[in-house]
């Protein structure tokens, strides 16, 4: 599993012209399935996501966490975290998840957030979606289950 966490001032995401998702200072998620994931790799991205210390302190060192300063999560289910373009032009998705699959751990992936009082909004799975951010920084972070723990 892999969450591209990009550090926000605010963000937005968009499904047909439509606001479905709306954060203040926090993160945007990006979050990637793969097929060998399990809820493992949710519980660890979960614990990372809100613990990593990336937000400033009153001396502007990156010492606060998500949980630190009360920030939110914007979710979007990107399955393209999972495309291979080492070869061709055009990239091969085997990797991601299939797309009920995938679908069961982001889920999981967001109401674990909101058990432990994040707030957490989220796009629409599988929609085509724009998202708008101001990224703070900018600090961007890729996690990624099974290589990191």
């Amino acid at each position: 599993m892999k969450v591209v966490l990009q550090r926000a001032k605010d963000a937005s995401v968009t499904v047909n012209d439509e606001v479905a998702g709306q954060i203040g200072y926090g993160y945007v998620a990006l979050v990637g399935v793969t097929h060998e994931d399990k809820e493992e790799d949710v519980d660890y991205l979960v614990n990372k996501t809100m613990n990593l210390r990336v937000f400033e302190d009153e001396n502007q060192k990156m010492n606060l966490s998500l949980k630190d300063i009360g920030g939110s999560v914007l979710s979007i289910s990107q399955f393209t975290l999972y495309g291979d373009a080492r070869k061709g032009r055009r990239p091969n998705f085997m990797q991601a998840a299939k797309p009920d699959y995938a679908e069961k751990l982001y889920t999981q992936f967001n109401q674990k957030l909101r058990n432990e009082g994040i707030q957490v909004e989220t796009g629409q799975f599988g929609a085509t979606m724009n998202v708008t951010l101001t990224n703070s920084g900018p600090v961007t972070m890729i996690l990624e289950s099974g290589t990191e723990k």
